[in-house]
């Protein structure tokens, strides 16, 4: 068996190619070692330290390591483990209810009514030709997806998955580039009416998010969205230099979890919906002058 690899936009992720079907259909993103469940494969690579994000697409592999390894000493490991399961003849994922799946853009307790398009079907037959053959394929290669989701009025909601959701602004840019009219592009999430930031609790957490937490991440590059409060939990998901950044997890435990339960003591748990498999090394910037895999 002869496995490719290729390197990606970002440092910290590499994408494996086996020469044959990964998923076949459909793309899988696991960016932690508890959403794994699912996935023999996925877990296979977590057990090798220093992996912090996998993601499956159709026929190629990508996996993100913490800031502190090195690929040189990481991608023997991570080629005998893709190697190994392929030898097994276990599945790559697992049949098993959607409740035991944990990943970004697909999270328990995140559900919501999507949006349903309204545009002119000239207008969304024209987005999704620009999806399907312009910016699928760069996104694909880029070891994420992106699917259209719908078109209301002006505002286009995409399905990201992998590196998709880092490469929003791209899209966005081509997008308007070719369709003008085209007002906001958002991941779908982002568009799924969430009535838990209007209480008293998902005011007072955006307050310290606002006050406190941001101004001290933003020094790093990152940033901290607040996605949702339901309850007791609320939703998190970390971006900019904290998105794929080997410290999230601790980040996000020791310093931010911590800090909401202090000032907003009903929350009980703090989740991360981050897809840390897209992510960007927070030390690290692109070449000058590169193009764009969209231009």
């Amino acid at each position: 068996m002869f496995i490719q690899t290729e390197i990606t936009a970002n440092s910290a992720t590499l994408k494996f190619l086996p020469g044959q079907e990964v998923m076949g259909v459909g793309t899988a993103s696991f960016p932690a070692r508890e959403a794994a469940a699912r996935s023999p494969l996925a877990q296979s690579l977590f057990e090798i330290d220093g992996v912090t994000g996998v993601f499956l697409g159709a026929d190629f592999i990508t996996v993100t390591k913490a800031d502190d390894q090195d690929w040189a000493g990481l991608k023997a490991p991570i080629l005998g483990a893709i190697m190994e399961h392929y030898m097994s003849g276990q599945p790559v994922i697992q049949d098993e209810p959607a409740a035991a799946t944990a990943t970004a853009g697909d999270d328990p307790g995140l559900e919501g009514q999507e949006p349903v398009s309204d545009a002119p079907q000239g207008l969304i037959d024209r987005v999704r030709e620009l999806v399907e053959a312009r910016l699928h394929p760069a996104v694909h290669d880029a070891g994420g997806d992106i699917e259209l989701q719908s078109v209301v009025g002006t505002t286009v909601n995409l399905r990201l998955q992998g590196a998709g959701y880092a490469m929003l602004s791209q899209i966005a840019a081509v997008l308007r580039h070719y369709v003008p009219e085209i007002g906001k592009v958002q991941d779908v999430m982002d568009a799924i009416p969430k009535p838990g930031l209007e209480t008293r609790a998902g005011k007072a957490v955006r307050e310290v998010l606002d006050q406190r937490i941001n101004p001290a991440v933003a020094g790093h590059g990152g940033h901290i969205s607040l996605i949702d409060v339901r309850g007791p939990r609320v939703f998190l998901r970390l971006e900019g230099g904290c998105q794929g950044c080997g410290m999230a997890d601790v980040t996000l435990k020791q310093g931010v979890a911590a800090e909401i339960k202090r000032v907003v003591p009903e929350i009980e748990e703090i989740l991360d919906v981050t897809d840390h498999a897209a992510g960007s090394n927070p030390y690290y910037q692109p070449g000058k002058g590169g193009a764009s895999p969209m231009a």
